[in-house]
């Protein structure tokens, strides 16, 4: 018996359950809109929906195993193919699987109830009965004289096939009960082939006094002439597979041939079921079946091979030749599935324990060095190696393919683009592409905003794209890469691009630049991500109210990233989103200002430069030229008003930012470090260019920078001429002149 703590815990893996069906079958339906007709499609839709209501039927879900019926029995229709998958059906089904969604949420987790007011669907209700009130299709049977019996003849006269396969089925009372039609699978089963023959076996027929209107008492055994492998044939009767017994036997012409199949195997240590399901004479289902029966002999279980002839599964034949093949080897269950699934809370406090191993583990070396022992920096060293490995596994386990992300995109696309009367077309690419669960959790919403920009913005009306010679359908693009060290998302359309001039316009008139201002296209561009901007002259629900960017820009400021904008009048906008994989553990480099310690991200770091102090003149802001080029220049001491150590001589760390790259100054550098990320409190959020703060091995306290603050803040200092400090080619360290990274050195 289970516990309230165990119910609850089945109730909320049935809600994540649902939302994955639910998830699975909308990606059907968006498949089926394309290709109407793709029975992969439409099986995967049904049984979707059957396993949600059967799962809801477990928790007594009431609302919801009756609403989802009727969608289910709609479905059946459809896989029949008694109804059509029409535009208007589509919308009906979309619409079913938004409210499926809606009584989910709507789950007590703590009582497992679900209340819910019939009369809010209703009419969606309504709307379904009546596309699933089309009258049946009547089962063909080709008359028993067509053909001979089963097993007396190789070729059908009606048809000139291989014989027949032969099809026992035994129903259960319950089956009515849950709601399935047996006369619809059969209807089904004659879309692989011709039935020649069929027998209602009503043994089990009680009494009509005794009779229950809702139980099955019938069984049936069935010739069909097709050329359907037993899996195919297997797959129709999948939904009912709980509430029936079923055994097919194949023709006896095509005996030989799977004999003959099992003889031509390769050579291998399969077991013998694997043997036969390999030939075709078992299906998965079947071997599944036939292992469980075995283990439930646990006293003196007999051979599987045994158990399959006993109930019918395979031809006795069929047996002595997979034993011929295969004799040693001794069988047992199929090996349970390598997949598991594990809360996400369990993988963050995993995380956060390897990051404070990660600061142990340095703070031991740190401890070592000091000591001077040889042979104990050399095990923290080795310590510190297994440590890495480890925080590089545990990132793996959070890691998680940016498909599914992506591919929710597909309904926002098509109710979107309906509503504003366009022709869009969505492609994905990059789905494969890995990142951490905590970044793709939080890059939903500036997606949906980019999303709906492009279509309601960006990709013009049918008409304005035929007279600007484009094609009429619009195209948008989703797609993610790695590059340096970080991944790259992009959203992408073929419409008009930035209206550069309008958004200037209304920069103006808001007062966020002056009209005299001279900006670059790319600098004005930017400013559609400030706070209540829009270029929408009207207000409506999908835009105009200027809050649709800086929530993207929110967004990616706080998962560290930044994103760029490549706009081609006429030809389209690409918004590229820059983003690190990870947000828990980092690679760093460190650095420090007098004692204070201060950690930029690696993989942000381009090369370190060394200069006279002297050619400096203590200014925050300015310019350096390096290599011929200017390089904006922040001193993180006048910046963070710190005191710099004295010293002849400065550091310079060049860092890169999308595009740009900028100069910090600072006093020392101290080499790479693992770095484990601990957010600020909410009395330090305030503090610009600061991105959170990180534990020495030491036990110091080390900040880690924000570097896309800290380029906004440069941008709106650093004038377009050189200013305050004066242009003087800098002098690379050694390393540098060399062609390598001076900044790869290790951590003192």
């Amino acid at each position: 018996m289970l516990n309230d703590q165990q119910w609850s815990q089945l109730l909320l893996s049935f809600v994540e359950e649902a939302h994955d069906l639910a998830k699975q079958a909308e990606e059907y339906l968006l498949q089926l809109e394309q290709t109407p007709t793709d029975e992969d499609a439409i099986n995967g839709l049904f049984r979707a929906m059957h396993t949600l209501k059967g799962s809801a039927g477990l928790f007594s879900l009431t609302p919801l195993v009756n609403f989802t019926h009727h969608l289910e029995s709609l479905l059946m229709k459809v896989r029949e193919g008694q109804q059509a998958l029409t535009p208007v059906l589509l919308d009906l089904l979309l619409r079913g699987l938004d409210e499926i969604n809606a009584m989910v949420e709507l789950i007590d987790a703590e009582s497992g109830e679900l209340t819910v007011d019939e009369a809010r669907h209703a009419g969606l209700i309504a709307a379904l009965t009546g596309h699933d009130a089309s009258p049946l299709i009547p089962l063909t049977v080709i008359e028993p004289d067509a053909c001979k019996a089963f097993g007396r003849l190789d070729k059908c006269a009606s048809c000139n096939q291989e014989a027949a396969w032969h099809i026992s089925l035994r129903l259960q009372p319950e089956i009515l009960g849950n709601g399935f039609d047996p006369a619809s699978f059969l209807r089904y089963l004659g879309r692989l082939g011709d039935i020649l023959q069929l027998e209602v076996i009503d043994d089990a027929l009680p009494a009509l006094a005794d009779m229950d209107p809702e139980s099955c008492y019938l069984g049936m055994e069935i010739d069909l002439c097709t050329t359907a492998g037993k899996a195919e044939i297997e797959e129709v009767f999948e939904f009912i597979r709980d509430f029936c017994t079923l055994r097919i036997l194949p023709p006896n012409a095509a005996l030989e041939d799977y004999l003959q199949l099992i003889h031509d195997l390769p050579e291998t240590d399969q077991k013998i079921g694997r043997i036969l399901v390999a030939s075709g004479l078992l299906t998965e289902l079947e071997l599944d079946q036939a292992l469980r029966l075995q283990a439930a002999e646990a006293q003196q279980p007999r051979p599987l091979g045994s158990v399959l002839v006993e109930q019918g599964m395979v031809p006795a034949q069929g047996v002595n030749a997979a034993l011929a093949k295969q004799q040693t080897v001794r069988e047992k269950r199929n090996q349970e599935s390598s997949q598991i699934r594990v809360a996400a809370h369990k993988l963050d406090e995993l995380i956060n324990l390897v990051g404070e191993l990660v600061i142990s583990a340095a703070g031991a070396q740190l401890r070592a060095q000091l000591k001077g022992d040889a042979a104990c920096i050399e095990s923290t060293q080795t310590v510190n190696l297994h440590v890495e490995q480890i925080r590089e596994a545990a990132l793996k386990l959070r890691m998680i393919e940016i498909g599914d992300t992506f591919n929710r995109f597909h309904r926002v696309v098509r109710d979107v683009s309906q509503q504003l009367g366009k022709d869009i077309r969505l492609e994905i690419q990059g789905a494969d592409t890995e990142l951490d669960k905590a970044v793709i959790d939080r890059l939903a919403d500036p997606l949906t905003h980019l999303v709906r920009n492009a279509i309601d913005h960006g990709i013009e009306p049918a008409d304005q794209r035929l007279a600007a010679g484009k094609p009429a359908e619009g195209h948008l693009r989703l797609d993610a890469y790695h590059e340096s060290g970080m991944i790259v998302i992009e959203v992408a359309d073929d419409g008009r691009g930035l209206n550069t001039q309008r958004i200037r316009e209304k920069a103006v008139a808001r007062g966020l630049i002056d009209a005299q201002a001279n900006l670059s296209d790319h600098d004005v561009q930017m400013l559609i991500f400030a706070a209540g901007f829009s270029t929408a002259d009207n207000v409506s629900d999908l835009s105009g109210r200027g809050v649709g960017m800086d929530v993207v820009r929110s967004a990616i400021d706080a998962l560290r990233g930044t994103i760029e904008i490549d706009s081609r009048p006429g030809e389209g906008c690409t918004f590229r989103i820059r983003l690190p994989l990870t947000l828990a553990i980092i690679d760093g480099f460190l650095i420090s200002l007098g004692d204070d310690y201060f950690v930029i991200p690696l993989d942000m770091v381009t090369e370190c430069l060394e200069l006279e102090a002297d050619q400096l003149d203590g200014a925050a802001y300015g310019y350096l030229d390096l290599r011929g080029r200017p390089l904006p220049c922040l001193s993180l001491a006048a910046h963070f008003k710190l005191r710099e150590a004295p010293s002849k001589r400065r550091n310079i760390i060049v860092v890169s930012h999308g595009r740009q790259q900028a100069g910090l100054i600072v006093d020392h550098l101290h080499g790479e470090l693992q770095t484990v990320i601990k957010p600020l409190g909410q009395l330090f959020q305030h503090l610009q260019g600061i991105g959170g703060s990180t534990i020495l091995g030491n036990g110091q306290v080390a900040l880690i920078l924000d570097i896309p603050s800290l380029f906004r803040h440069l941008h709106t200092h650093v004038e377009a001429s050189p200013a305050d400090l004066r242009t003087s080619q800098p002098r690379q360290i050694a390393a540098g002149q060399q062609g390598e990274n001076p900044c790869n050195s290790s951590a003192t």
